[in-house]
């Protein structure tokens, strides 16, 4: 028989479900689709982290990359794109992981990208880490400054619609009434990328 608490249960803390609907024109790579996507927001999770999320697909939107689950799975990076023998071609990483997971990555994937937010932080974290992370040939790092989260969180809603026009290595993110420019610094790149 079991024992009986008089305790009330805890309750599990929800995701929060965002719905976006994301038409991408991307001209450097000649990719054109819209994309219907189901983001889950962690409770822990920050807007700004969630856009940033969103901002990775938009930069790098193929018909396979998806998001992984990320703060809930360690094994998992943001996002990710395998190929269809499940080998992972690209792993996208948000904000400042630390020095482990991203030697992980650059072994297990083809090609690894941190999307890196947060200025003041964010120099903080490549300080410690940058020098150690340049013998990686197959990572990108990139940073978005704060004053274009600021005007990436302004974005968000329950359910968005919005057009991803990239053109010679600018992104312009829009619905029908903001258009928010998103101009990220390239802090490392492979050789052959750098232009």
């Amino acid at each position: 028989m079991r024992g009986y608490s008089s305790a009330a249960p805890r309750m599990a803390l929800n995701s929060t479900i965002y719905k976006v609907e994301l038409q991408v024109s991307d001209m450097d790579r000649h990719y054109y689709a819209t994309h219907a996507l189901t983001l889950a927001r962690h409770p822990s999770e920050t807007e700004e982290r969630l856009m940033v999320r969103l901002l990775a697909f938009a930069l790098y939107a193929d018909d396979r990359l998806e998001f992984g689950k990320g703060i809930c799975d360690e094994d998992e990076p943001a996002l990710w794109r395998k190929a269809y023998t499940d080998e992972v071609e690209l792993w996208i990483e948000v904000g400042q992981p630390d020095e482990k997971r991203i030697r992980k990555a650059c072994g297990r994937s083809h090609e690894v990208v941190v999307v890196n937010y947060g200025s003041h932080v964010a120099g903080i974290w490549w300080n410690k880490v940058g020098a150690s992370l340049a013998r990686h040939k197959n990572l990108t790092v990139l940073d978005v400054p704060d004053s274009t989260l600021a005007e990436l969180v302004a974005l968000l809603q329950r359910g968005m619609r919005l057009q991803c026009l990239i053109q010679d290595g600018q992104l312009q993110l829009m619905n029908d009434a903001d258009s928010v420019a998103v101009d990220a610094t390239v802090r490392m790149a492979p050789p052959e990328t750098v232009s």
